[in-house]
């Protein structure tokens, strides 16, 4: 049988949506965070093309550094002064423009604080719940996520026309930054509106110890510290071993050190070679953000807390004795 020209457009038009995923670059200071390529080697486990939306103001460098990542098969770059701050309400707006224009089957970002503010208006907009914290990727839209502070793991099943996602980072090795030959193009012009917040200041606080989120070793401190001057055991410590410095919500609501140092489920997620917990009992919302670490050593005087249950390594001993040997014997190595 066949058909006019004109009847054939239509039936092609609305039967053909190819599988495409969309990520959103997170950076600071021209750099990409590596949350970033988790989120993308996570894309890549969904079998369809991957685009990285690059958004703020002066990003060509980021975008060039993001077109060189494996896997990456466009970069759609929106720069714009507007977005100098990366505020979430229009970042949110760039991303339903591109996914109006292409049509994506999901939308991926890493899970950060960055995130949590955009993801979740993006859903609001397209009227899509969002999938939080993925940890595994079993089809394009089956997935596992934590439950119960990561005491129980969900394997979700979504029915959304697009999938709004945000990737737990330690679950995910980071997608190699070479050998990617992805092509920069423009994003689809987006209506940035006024949604009545303005950018007031942002406190760059500059370090020697290695971030946080990225540290090897990571040592953090309790509520066992008992005082924000005790506390520094846990930076001597840390320095000694070159280490990031990490706390538990207590130590943090205790206002032994500042909230960024928080680590657990309402707060950093963090996967080092070493975590050692100093003076921590191991509440479940703690236990959520540290216990993918690939080796736990815990210190606290209670042998019955129930950070031991997940320690590879305990003792149970005094911090303030404890600590200083160790600091000691450290430097007797150096």
């Amino acid at each position: 049988m066949i058909f006019p020209r004109n009847l054939l457009k239509p039936v092609l038009k609305s039967g053909c949506r190819f599988n495409s995923t969309l990520v959103l670059a997170e950076h600071s200071d021209n750099c990409l965070s590596k949350i970033t390529l988790n989120a993308i080697t996570a894309a890549n486990k969904l079998g369809s093309d991957i685009s990285v939306l690059v958004a703020g103001s002066d990003v060509k460098k980021v975008a060039e550094e993001v077109s060189k990542i494996n896997g990456v098969k466009k970069v759609l770059v929106a720069d714009d002064p507007k977005l100098k701050n990366l505020l979430p309400e229009p970042v949110a707006d760039v991303i339903v423009a591109a996914h109006k224009q292409n049509n994506y089957s999901s939308i991926l970002a890493g899970a950060s604080s960055f995130s949590r503010g955009v993801i979740p208006r993006v859903g609001g907009i397209l009227d899509i719940s969002p999938i939080s914290e993925i940890t595994e990727v079993h089809s394009g839209d089956t997935f596992t996520r934590p439950m119960y502070a990561g005491n129980a793991m969900a394997k979700v099943k979504s029915k959304a026309s697009v999938k709004l996602i945000t990737v737990r980072g330690a679950a995910f090795e980071a997608a190699p930054n070479t050998g990617g030959s992805g092509v920069v193009e423009d994003a689809p012009k987006a209506e940035i509106k006024d949604h009545g917040t303005t950018f007031v200041s942002k406190e760059i606080v500059k370090s020697d110890r290695p971030e946080l989120t990225s540290a090897k070793i990571v040592v953090s401190g309790g509520r066992g510290f008992k005082s924000k001057e005790n506390f520094e055991l846990v930076y001597k410590f840390a320095d000694a071993l070159n280490a990031g410095v990490g706390a538990s919500r207590a130590a943090v609501d205790a206002g032994f050190c500042p909230n960024d140092l928080q680590v657990g489920q309402t707060g950093k997620i963090v996967n080092p070679n070493l975590y050692i917990c100093c003076g921590i009992s191991g509440a479940i919302q703690h236990v959520a953000g540290m216990k993918d670490s690939k080796v736990i050593v815990a210190i606290n005087t209670d042998k019955e807390a129930p950070i031991f249950q997940i320690a590879d390594y305990g003792l149970v001993a005094d911090v303030f004795k404890a600590v200083p040997e160790f600091i000691d014997e450290v430097k007797k190595t150096k």
